[in-house]
């Protein structure tokens, strides 16, 4: 057997769950195609000790961290295959190398879907964001717009004016009814019905159909999401369908509804942010070395 653990994934979450298993001594291959959710985003917050710092630069100081541990192997690389026999799990890349591991750890994140407004894809992780504990406080209390993509947007438009006027744009994702428009005026948001036709600017301006131009220091959306990676479903793991898109279903440990392969961070919740990616990463690396000390549960 090559390793005890492949990981697939080396963002916040994989490297997290590695370093649980790189201090158990076990021999563990982190597989990353280096494309973290994040990297369009100039700084993260929320994260304790690292707050405001640059994701490129945490995720770089945690794989140096990590790799000092001579148990750990990095391939820059794509997983594009995986199955499992009789002597455990076998995983293919699309460079070509074939591997083999008692354990798997999925941590491949998921693809944001943005709405397809002219604008606004040039501006995520700048101006236009999905989550204001990671970048309304840096706003400074200038106006700020919620781009409905679904009723959901109600939620997130309740929760920003505690960062600046808000104003919801409904851009015909849903009509609010006659209590939800309470609860929002009770709030001070301001609804707007006209659609967006664009987003300009250096911050957010939103260009409305008939014209009017809106400016925002800051834009937030709720895209939906995708898996990056097909390996879950490939190996049979089930699934959960979040608010935003489907998530990878696991047990309390992290370990999927196939035995020995385990999930974490954003493929594997509904709710991200670095901070939570590093926890569900240290979680599962924890319960990932248990499995191959005690054995896997019965199914």
């Amino acid at each position: 057997m090559d390793y005890h653990v492949i990981i697939v994934g080396g963002s916040y979450a994989g490297i997290s769950a590695g370093l649980q298993l790189a201090r158990a001594r076990r021999r563990v291959l982190v597989i990353d195609a280096a494309e973290r959710r994040n990297r369009f985003a100039a700084t993260s917050h929320g994260f304790l000790g690292r707050d405001g710092q640059p994701p490129a630069r945490i995720a770089a100081e945690a794989r140096e961290q990590l790799l000092a541990y001579p148990t750990v192997e990095w391939l820059v690389d794509t997983a594009t295959e995986a199955g499992q026999d009789a002597e455990g799990f076998w995983l293919a890349t699309r460079s070509g190398q074939r591997h083999r591991a008692q354990r798997l750890i999925l941590a491949t994140g998921v693809i944001d879907e943005l709405p397809a407004i002219d604008g606004l894809a040039g501006r995520w992780g700048k101006s236009v964001f999905h989550c204001p504990y990671c970048h309304g406080y840096e706003l400074a209390g200038g106006p700020v717009g919620v781009l409905a993509t679904s009723e959901l947007a109600l939620h997130q438009a309740l929760m920003l004016p505690d960062w600046g006027p808000t104003t919801l744009f409904l851009d015909a994702a849903f009509a609010p009814d006659a209590e939800q428009r309470a609860s929002l005026e009770r709030r001070g948001i301001r609804l707007e019905y006209e659609r967006v036709r664009q987003v300009v600017g250096d911050k957010a301006e939103v260009v409305l159909a008939d014209g009017r131009v809106i400016a925002l220091e800051g834009l937030f959306v709720q895209p939906r999401t995708r898996m990056a990676s097909p390996l879950a479903e490939a190996l049979g793991c089930e699934f959960e369908q979040g608010p935003l898109g489907a998530f990878i279903k696991t047990d309390a440990t992290r370990e999927t509804s196939v035995r020995g392969v385990f999930a974490c961070g954003d493929a594997a919740t509904a709710f991200s942010s670095v901070a939570i990616a590093v926890g569900d990463g240290a979680k599962t690396g924890a319960g990932t070395h248990r499995s191959l000390v005690f054995g896997l549960a019965p199914a």
